[in-house]
């Protein structure tokens, strides 16, 4: 199951590496190590090199970081909230709470990634040609890292959503016919388009012997998804413009009290009723929700004994809106939050339920009407 690590915070965003991080960081590691710095300086010895491919990528992710965290400071500059940037695979991803409202903030969040890397090219440029003469090693490692953002910086302007180029292909297009959905479909059709171009690039250079071709039809797939992906998110939202919790909402929602064993739960509500998800009331107000999963993760010998309040999840950890929250915010918090659930309060008292059914009930039904 893949996983991801916290490594420290910058900017108050947490900084965090995804297992797949591991492996291209091992593999960036042992070419350079094994072809690059061999060519490059051929009479050091083979532990400078892997020192100076160990270096060399090290500072090939902080360039990344710094692609993303360009990104993330516009966003916070524009009101949104940045809850992390993670590493992975192909690079670098930061998690912004919300899509820009506005053509001209979109315009700004996406080109200053690629100018972040721009400079950083301009910065290791200048550094290698001012210490060439006296480090050939150092030399060598900033001439690289300057190939390298120059790279970066040209790939990600490339117009195929959801790549910064893309973006910025949306964001025009965006102003100039104030159709958010329009826009996102002419930028992730021009995405998939080039993702498809770089897989029958990687295909013809793997019929010519050259399997480093592997590369460019998983970056192609990769992009090809996300374009995909991309257009569908808008798509949801767009069918949810209009929706407010109190539409979602399930205003016949079951409750249990706090006091209720686990195995009366499992024996009278899950399977009789065959619901997954209870409120837990204390009199009219809402104590807290118990589901499936936290009777799951019960040990079955303690079901007799234990109670709903105990495996429960307390109100004051629970995420919760109003009976006005829009329908694509709330899709939103249930995504982002990784939840199944979540309860509408209004004045402090429970007046319904929204699960992740509801929502995708909702849109099936808006789809089928064409609504």
């Amino acid at each position: 199951m893949r996983s991801s690590w916290r490594i420290g915070r910058i900017l108050g965003i947490a900084i965090r590496i995804d297992s797949s991080w591991i492996v291209i960081f091992l593999l960036f590691s042992y070419v350079l190590a094994g072809s690059y710095y061999p060519r490059s300086l051929p009479g050091a010895s083979l532990s400078l090199h892997w020192l100076l491919g160990i270096a060399t990528s090290v500072l090939l992710f902080a360039s990344v970081l710094v692609h993303e965290l360009a990104h993330s400071i516009v966003a916070i500059h524009n009101g949104e909230k940045v809850k992390n940037i993670t590493l992975f695979l192909l690079g670098g991803v930061a998690q912004i709470s919300e899509e820009p409202k506005e053509p001209f903030k979109e315009f700004r969040m996406a080109i200053v990634g690629p100018l972040a890397s721009f400079v950083l090219a301009v910065v290791f440029f200048a550094v290698s040609v001012v210490i060439r003469g006296a480090s050939a090693a150092g030399a060598a490692v900033a001439a690289y890292l300057a190939v390298i953002n120059l790279s970066l910086g040209v790939f990600n302007m490339l117009p195929g959503f959801p790549m910064d180029g893309g973006r910025v292909l949306r964001s025009i297009v965006w102003k100039l016919t104030g159709d958010l959905r329009k826009a996102t479909r002419v930028a992730s059709v021009s995405g998939q388009a080039f993702a498809f171009l770089l897989i029958v690039f990687g295909v013809l250079r793997i019929l010519r012997g050259d399997f480093g071709g592997l590369w460019f039809i998983l970056i192609g797939w990769f992009l090809h998804n996300a374009a995909v992906r991309g257009y569908e998110q808008v798509v949801v939202k767009s069918m949810l413009e209009g929706l407010r919790a109190e539409d979602l909402m399930t205003t016949d929602f079951v409750s249990v009290a706090p006091d209720l064993r686990v195995q009366s739960l499992v024996d009278d509500y899950i399977l009789k009723k065959r619901e997954r998800v209870f409120l837990v009331m204390s009199g009219p107000e809402l104590g807290g929700i118990v589901c499936l999963e936290d009777v799951k993760a019960t040990p079955r010998d303690r079901w007799p004994s234990a109670t709903v309040a105990e495996i429960m999840t307390p109100r004051e950890k629970l995420e919760s809106v109003p009976s006005s929250a829009d329908g694509s915010a709330i899709l939103n918090r249930l995504t982002t939050k990784d939840i199944h659930q979540i309860p509408v309060i209004d004045g402090g008292r429970i007046a319904g339920v929204i699960c992740r059914n509801d929502v995708l009930k909702a849109l099936q039904l808006r789809s089928e009407l064409g609504v």
